[in-house]
């Protein structure tokens, strides 16, 4: 037995070595050296920035390093896609969609990531939002309402008493300020693939229509199929948007083209006002949506941070996602991005700014997208790359319609 001890002792010195090795400078973290977090680009002056700063810290209090990528909207669901068939995902993914990932069994829950003082902070109707199968895997990291701007300048000169609560209304103010110039344009529909999905839910919903109807999808119901064709005559016959709507995105498109003086009439939320009165001389108007259906609807939207299954990133990841949601963090990147909160301490901070009202206003009668489902991310971004295909000289609104449908349902979920 002594002549064994010096190799026994010798033995376990290797794999502390070893284990020490594989930990490396990221041991405070919990077992890893660095973690890959992906975050989408909301704006150039702030995203970029604030996480820099966030992983610097967090890299100061843990050893752990951070492989930081921040990603346009216009490509994040193509390169998310590819990292995860590629089995390299990020350990933290920033995204509009989650519950894809928690159906294949790829994400840490809430109890395994995130500290009680922290899940207890998010207000209850977006964890609900977040939650797959009854427990949360999608963290909510900001919220919006979409709401309807108008140029007051133009309006005037177009000689547009109010601004439009009809379609009708809608259809003859564009046609007005159409026809005040060749530059002028009278409403910016951005049907590409940036966020196709959101202005195409807003105009649905004030129609009548939806995603789904008894728990199935119903993309292609005869509701939505007018509202395509609406929204195809603005382009086509009418001729009262941009050219190309299609393929316009919603940030450098028709979001640029309102700050340009230029547009008449645009779906936004409030990053837009806070862009506006930064950069702009644009004299604008927000209010509710116009609408078919008597009782104006609009889209809720609230995006999501998510933790992915690696091995040994539990802890990191935990105090990695614990230092976001203090208080302090979540609600000065919100506040800069012009967003609106999904936490009680952030309502309590935010809720005195009286340039949020028209948006908290507007919170009550939002609806969400499907993100709980399964299948929404496939039918998120088929939308996303083709809806806009309706719209285009020559297209088909209800070829489009029952290609999404049928792919919808090929997708399956509920």
């Amino acid at each position: 037995m002594r002549r064994l001890m010096p190799a026994v002792l010798l033995s376990l010195a290797i794999a502390l070595l070893a284990t020490a090795c594989d930990r490396g400078p990221g041991a405070k973290g919990g077992g890893v050296a660095s973690i890959k977090v992906v975050i989408a680009d909301y704006s150039k002056d702030n995203t970029g920035p604030f996480w820099r700063s966030l992983s610097e810290t967090y890299t100061k209090q843990t050893g752990v390093k951070v492989d930081l990528q921040v990603i346009d909207w216009n490509s994040i669901d193509q390169q998310v896609t590819t990292m995860i068939q590629n089995n390299q995902p990020p350990d933290v993914l920033n995204l509009n969609s989650f519950s894809s990932y928690a159906k294949d069994g790829l994400l840490h829950s809430a109890e395994d990531v995130l500290s009680a003082k922290t899940r207890d902070d998010f207000l209850a109707a977006f964890a609900r939002g977040g939650e797959y199968q009854g427990k949360l895997y999608g963290f909510p990291i900001l919220s919006s309402a979409r709401a309807f701007f108008y140029n007051k300048s133009l309006f005037a000169k177009a000689s547009i008493a109010a601004p439009p609560k009809t379609w009708d209304e809608f259809v003859k103010a564009a046609q007005r300020i159409k026809a005040l110039g060749k530059d002028s344009i009278g409403y910016a529909l951005p049907l590409g693939p940036e966020e196709a999905q959101a202005e195409w839910s807003i105009w649905m919903w004030n129609n009548g229509g939806d995603w789904k109807s008894g728990g199935q999808w119903a993309i292609d119901s005869e509701k939505n199929l007018q509202t395509l064709k609406f929204l195809a005559d603005l382009a086509n016959k009418h001729k009262v948007t941009q050219v190309n709507p299609g393929k316009t995105n919603r940030t450098d498109g028709a979001f640029q083209l309102f700050k340009d003086g230029k547009v008449g009439m645009v779906m936004g939320f409030s990053p837009l006002a806070k862009q506006l009165d930064a950069e702009s001389k644009v004299d604008y108007g927000v209010t509710e949506m116009p609408t078919n259906i008597g009782a104006a609807v609009t889209l809720g939207v609230e995006d999501y941070l998510m933790a992915f299954k690696k091995k040994g990133n539990q802890e990191a990841v935990t105090k990695f996602l614990d230092l976001y949601y203090q208080p302090e963090n979540i609600t000065r990147w919100i506040t800069a991005e012009g967003f609106l909160p999904v936490t009680r301490s952030g309502l309590d901070q935010m809720r005195s700014n009286p340039k949020l009202q028209p948006y908290l206003d507007a919170l009550p009668n939002a609806k969400l997208v499907p993100t709980t489902d399964p299948a929404w991310d496939k039918v998120k971004l088929d939308v996303q790359q083709n809806i806009g295909l309706a719209v285009q000289p020559g297209g088909n609104p209800k070829q489009v319609l029952d290609q999404l449908q049928k792919n919808a349902t090929a997708a399956g979920g509920r």
